[in-house]
């Protein structure tokens, strides 16, 4: 039996909490960017508690079992790509797959190297570049370069380690935004608005040795399958069609960032 459909051996059960409030999606200029960047109709975030305790080695455990849980089939919100209208997964899990996303890093100082190399110049202006298009995205400038194109002289600043930190994934979705982005000129949107959302969905805590601040949740990639195929996020694949699953151990809580890649209302 292929890993991610087996029957979770861990009862973990789980209740959505609709009351859950995520300040950063109510911030108006937080808003009003998620719109320049045709994310803001496409993209949410819900809650939903557990009731038993994790330990990260239980992944397609506890991923499957959320999966398969009623209160996430009846709650979980999904954009349908034949109507472009939110639903709910309202679907059988037959399957899962789930990728550890490393959640290491607590400090913006790790973008610091965008100035260093020249991405960014030292007023916080993105440094342009000839227009080229790459899949579905334009590129008109060196931080688009960075994000895409593996040939760019400047790919290697962030290592692949890097680039598969929860921090930069967030970081990248916001840049690339959805199909009519409008991008900015300036860096500080980026950065900011990654910051407050990653203090969003993130629960950090002191180490009692080191005194340090460090991470304590654990996220997941996530995507499902029922009989005709793959189902979440998405029927269609995209980079930028996503769900992310942050795990606190502590609270019991699930954190769901989801966001599928289309135009306006329509995904496609």
């Amino acid at each position: 039996m292929a890993e991610g459909d087996v029957k979770p051996s861990a009862t973990f059960t789980f209740r959505f909490l609709p009351l859950k409030i995520f300040r950063w999606m109510e911030k108006k200029d937080v808003q009003e960017l998620l719109k320049k960047w045709s994310l803001y109709d496409r993209m949410t975030i819900q809650a939903f508690s557990f009731d038993q305790y994790f330990q990260a080695y239980q992944k397609n455990d506890f991923v499957l079992a959320f999966f398969k849980d009623p209160n996430v089939i009846s709650n979980l919100k999904i954009l349908s790509v034949s109507s472009g209208q939110w639903m709910t997964l309202g679907t059988e899990v037959k399957k899962v797959e789930a990728k550890d996303v490393p959640c290491t890093q607590i400090s913006m100082s790790f973008f610091d190297r965008l100035y260093s190399e020249e991405i960014v110049r030292e007023g916080g202006h993105i440094v342009k570049c000839l227009d080229e298009f790459y899949d579905d995205f334009s590129i008109s400038d060196e931080l688009r370069k960075l994000l895409l194109l593996e040939e760019s002289n400047k790919f290697d600043i962030f290592s692949q380690a890097d680039r598969e930190e929860f921090l930069f994934c967030l970081f990248k979705h916001l840049c690339l935004g959805g199909a009519l982005c409008q991008f900015e000129d300036m860096i500080g949107p980026y950065l900011e608005t990654t910051r407050s959302l990653y203090k969003e969905l993130v629960s950090v805590q002191k180490d009692s040795e080191t005194q340090k601040i460090q991470t304590i949740s654990t996220v997941f990639k996530v995507s499902a399958y029922d009989e005709n195929g793959m189902c979440y996020p998405s029927t269609k694949n995209h980079d930028q069609t996503f769900a992310y699953l942050i795990v606190d151990p502590l609270k019991r809580h699930v954190h769901v960032l989801y966001h599928c890649f289309g135009r306006g209302l329509f995904c496609g």
